[in-house]
């Protein structure tokens, strides 16, 4: 436990249950988390890739797993390209819930700010040494944005595209009051400040899909948290969509959390 953390607040932070199954201990004072489940030759390309411009040099790897089981995430493997953790979750849920495993292990662990990029290697790393300068210089809140200048998107889905640049974005944009332009990928970072905030308070069962990346989205700009995105590039593999999202259902739901976020439905209960 850190000393900006009182026992009696831990205590009422609900986390699913998980096991730890690399556990090297903190080096640097920030971690970069890679939820993955069955990414295959993904999170090892995406691993490589980050070797390549020394993440590792700058902050540890933290990858929360939700149940591979395609061999992915051997223990050897991953300790020679330098994960310095690895957590899974036996606890019911989807992102969300694995988010919020490896975000409280990585807050009781100290660490200052967490960037988190998704396994399925659709991300290119070499923006997170310019997240965690952002953090460094105040911001609390740093997004990915394929859409600004300098950034760049490749074989996005014509109806990915048309959600979150005429529906997703702008919504956030206008009910949070800061004007995003990418809001549904996960390539992002947070100050240890912002995830403590008991007005934020993100370890709630409530989060167990794709709740909290919306509900940060709408809830930091609200309580004033210094938030920026910065220009990132994003590219869909040709013929294949990796995504967790269903075509229909998956993206109902999605808009269902969207609107859900923006009027305030996952702010505390205490507000």
């Amino acid at each position: 436990m850190t000393p900006d953390i009182a026992p009696e607040d831990r205590a009422t932070w609900q986390v699913p249950t998980f096991e730890t199954s690399l556990w090297l201990g903190r080096k640097h004072p920030w971690c970069v988390v890679i939820p993955v489940i069955n990414e295959g030759e993904r999170i090892k390309n995406l691993l490589s890739r980050m070797a390549a411009v020394n993440i590792n040099g700058i902050a540890d790897i933290l990858i929360i797993d939700g149940g591979t089981t395609d061999g992915s995430l051997e223990l050897e493997a991953l300790r020679k390209k330098d994960v310095r953790w690895l957590l899974f979750k036996t606890g019911p849920g989807k992102l969300s819930a694995q988010l919020r495993c490896a975000y409280a292990f990585a807050l009781d662990q100290g660490y200052e700010g967490i960037v988190t990029i998704d396994g399925n290697d659709k991300d290119d790393p070499e923006a997170i040494p310019r997240f965690i300068k952002s953090m460094k210089e105040g911001v609390d809140f740093v997004q990915a944005s394929r859409f600004i200048a300098g950034g760049m998107a490749e074989n996005t889905p014509m109806s990915r595209d048309f959600a979150i640049r005429f529906i997703h974005a702008p919504m956030l944009s206008l009910f949070s009051g800061f004007g995003w332009t990418d809001t549904t990928q996960g390539f992002r970072a947070y100050s240890r400040k912002m995830l403590l905030d008991p007005k934020i308070a993100p370890f709630r069962d409530e989060f167990m899909t794709y709740e909290l990346l919306a509900y940060l989205s709408y809830r930091a700009p609200k309580l004033g948290y210094r938030c920026l995105e910065l220009p990132t590039i994003r590219r869909y593999p040709k013929g294949e969509v990796p995504t967790k999202i269903s075509s229909f259902k998956g993206n109902l739901s999605v808009l269902q959390v969207l609107f859900r976020a923006c009027f305030g439905a996952y702010n505390p209960q205490t507000d």
